[in-house]
């Protein structure tokens, strides 16, 4: 059986949609086979995943209104270990209330994680910033979550807010674990970033931020931009080897 790896946090702009397609392709390239699952409706995944161009657009919004079945949805990527399921249709549109609304009132989700376990290794689930209906069903159905925390104030602000959400959830899903804090964006030049690192190591159970951080690098940046990973692109680069060294540990903490 599989594990679901939630990646969560309270705002956007942290680094999560770069932490889950990392770690998903740093997980395939063990060797896992690995399914990532795009759930936020800005459907930021499939500009980092590695997908061909002129792939198919939809995804999990179409299999949850009934447009697709899941054969169609699951897209495969350069990888041959990683597979991918897109936001879907959801992505264009402006009012995603209905697609919440699905979500919260259904099972679907919850199915089909419990799916994806039994033909994955791992499952990765790119999640909608906060905690809302989506990010409460996908915590609901995980056996993982980490927290990707950008190393600036504003960030750092809002993390008692996740925690606390995480925690109310595991004691109604006794499976999930927090796996840790995950210090994203760090620039070794700058006090402030310094600042926040050293307030959540000091502030924080040790066992609770991960030792590794990731730096803000050109070649990540570069990377999305181009619609690969980093850890593929630009393999040597500091921040694709935070993404490997934090996907080995994460992976023998699944055994």
């Amino acid at each position: 059986m599989g594990r679901v790896l939630a990646v969560v946090s309270q705002k956007g702009g942290v680094g999560k949609t770069t932490t889950s397609v990392n770690l998903a392709a740093a997980f395939a390239r063990r060797g896992l086979k690995t399914l990532i699952i795009d759930v936020d409706p800005q459907g930021a995944v499939r500009y980092g995943i590695g997908l061909r161009r002129g792939h198919p657009t939809y995804g999990f919004a179409d299999y949850l209104n009934g447009a697709r079945n899941l054969r169609e949805i699951i897209l495969p990527t350069a990888l041959p270990w990683l597979r991918v399921i897109l936001a879907g249709s959801v992505s264009d549109a402006s009012d995603h209330s209905f697609y919440q609304q699905l979500i919260a009132e259904t099972s679907v989700l919850h199915d089909l994680l419990a799916t994806a376990r039994e033909r994955c290794d791992i499952v990765v689930v790119d999640t909608p910033p906060g905690l809302g209906a989506i990010v409460h069903r996908v915590l609901e159905s995980a056996q993982h979550v980490i927290v990707p925390l950008q190393c600036e104030p504003l960030a750092l602000q809002t993390t008692p807010q996740i925690l606390r959400g995480i925690q109310e959830i595991v004691e109604n899903n006794r499976e999930l674990t927090l796996d840790g804090i995950l210090l994203t964006m760090y620039e070794a030049e700058q006090p402030s970033s310094q600042r926040v690192a050293d307030y959540v190591r000091e502030h924080l159970p040790r066992n609770m931020v991960f030792d590794v951080v990731v730096p803000r690098t050109e070649a990540a940046l570069e990377a999305f931009a181009a619609g690969q990973p980093v850890v593929l692109r630009t393999p040597a680069d500091e921040a694709a080897q935070a993404y490997v060294n934090l996907a080995t540990l994460l992976a023998e903490r699944f055994r």
